[in-house]
């Protein structure tokens, strides 16, 4: 019984990233960051609230560990200093499930109030919600339906976050020809370092 309710459960899930709208959006994404960190010289700045934004830090760090610098801002603490992190050639990456998270909608209005024409890109699941309505491109996870048995806690969302990143993380990599050496150079301890210097 447990083994069935569970291989369904994770069928639901690979549904769910089978179901990512590929749109050629994702191309603007990628093009636009490159362009912003690339060529000029900005870095994502990465932003969400709750599971969102762990799934934000997740992307953050690994855009970073290959070859695209990232940081993770909170969208609360930016309200008490840390904004100051943001420059005018970096754009902002901002992830909400529902497009209408208010501490992101208000990291909008006060990212354009110190750098008006600084690029967005949104990651959501609803694609009618405040966040595409300002965002420069807006990359859609299909809207999948929670496998919890409440259907609120994020558990599908945050996985086809999750593999939206992971794609947009590769692209990047084959885009500016990342390299084993290169990732080396960022991976000094540890299995990946030791596996990447070989």
């Amino acid at each position: 019984m447990i083994q069935e309710k569970i291989k369904s459960l994770i069928a639901k899930e690979i549904e769910a990233i089978q179901n990512i709208p590929i749109d050629g959006v994702i191309e603007k994404a990628i093009d636009l960051i490159h362009q912003q960190v690339h060529l000029k010289k900005g870095k994502v700045v990465v932003s969400g609230m709750g599971k969102a934004g762990q799934i934000g830090v997740n992307i953050a760090t690994t855009l970073s560990s290959t070859g695209t610098p990232a940081i993770f801002l909170h969208p609360s603490e930016s309200q008490h200093g840390d904004l100051g992190m943001v420059q005018e050639n970096d754009i902002m990456f901002l992830i909400s499930n529902s497009g209408k998270t208010r501490e992101i909608v208000e990291l909008e209005y006060l990212v354009k109030n110190l750098h008006p024409e600084i690029k967005i890109i949104g990651l959501t699941g609803h694609p009618d919600g405040a966040l595409s309505d300002f965002s420069d491109v807006v990359l859609n996870t299909g809207n999948p339906q929670e496998i919890c048995p409440l259907g609120l806690t994020p558990t599908t969302s945050t996985t086809a976050m999750t593999v939206v990143g992971d794609v947009l993380v590769t692209l990047l990599m084959e885009k500016i020809g990342f390299t084993k050496e290169e990732y080396a150079k960022r991976h000094h301890s540890g299995y990946l370092g030791d596996k990447a210097r070989k």
